[in-house]
């Protein structure tokens, strides 16, 4: 395992190339270029909340933050996995020619994800204290370890669903319907515990969400300026670390042979 990571990182040029070449074809003869970034969760963030906002009858200077802050992990989610999906279909030039760790893929993929998210949550980052202030300017530093758990997740998953696709390629079909299936059991535009009776079973589904744990982990210390749940701590480091091991299988597995499938 040691070996294998020192090899990514023995490539960390040509992966990085990889992942600002991704961004320039991405921008490429654009007006504004990256700003369609940081364009997209303003304008999405303000729409639904004018008709969330009326449905759930929140108040918009709470509900705009909550709001921002779960659609720019979910975009994160959803690139690392549907993107991952094709991550090998897209680097077997590569694959062909040098062999390479196959992780670094994946990884291409989720960097490319993860600048964008980082780009979101700097703009959540301002608009929170634009509404409220600095107060909660410390349990910021909280967020760093959390961040570090949301990309092992997402390199995890990458990995597990690009070898998926590559194995059976209905995969990505499947996946994508599992994530919009997600989307909506996961608290991104509505609270929980503010729109359910308390005594809803239906409050369980998202406490043993993974996707749940982790949005909860990145809004406590950002919205409330606390310290997320033991339960949201424990639950979200044991399912990366079951999709970390899944995706190491995944790779003992299939990394040699992985040229006869593309």
């Amino acid at each position: 395992m040691t070996g294998y990571f020192s090899d990514i990182w023995r490539l960390r040029y040509f992966w990085l190339a990889l992942v600002r070449n991704d961004l320039r074809r991405r921008y490429r003869g654009t007006i504004i270029g990256i700003g369609w970034s940081l364009l997209q969760p303003i304008a999405m963030t303000a729409v639904l909340c004018l008709i969330f906002g009326q449905i759930f009858h929140q108040n918009l200077r709470e509900f705009a933050p909550y709001l921002l802050t779960g659609l720019t992990f979910w975009a994160f989610i959803t690139a690392a996995v549907m993107q991952g999906c094709q991550s090998f279909f897209q680097g077997e030039s590569y694959i062909r020619q040098h062999p390479a760790p196959l992780a670094i893929y994946p990884l291409r993929v989720v960097l490319g994800a993860g600048f964008h998210f980082l780009l979101g949550f700097a703009i959540a980052l301002v608009f929170v204290w634009f509404l409220n202030g600095f107060g909660h300017l410390l349990a910021v530093l909280y967020l760093v370890p959390t961040f570090a758990l949301l990309f092992v997740l997402s390199w995890s998953l990458a990995v597990c669903m690009g070898v998926a696709n590559v194995v059976f390629q209905d995969s990505q079909h499947l996946i994508g319907i599992f994530m919009q299936m997600s989307f909506y059991l996961t608290p991104i535009m509505y609270d929980p515990h503010k729109v359910l009776d308390p005594s809803s079973r239906l409050l369980a589904l998202f406490k043993y969400n993974p996707f749940a744990t982790l949005l909860e982990m990145i809004r406590k210390p950002l919205l409330d300026g606390e310290l997320p749940s033991l339960w949201a701590l424990g639950a979200s480091s044991a399912f990366t670390l079951l999709a970390l091991c899944v995706a190491a299988l995944a790779l003992r597995c299939f990394e040699k042979r992985m040229i006869f499938y593309l």
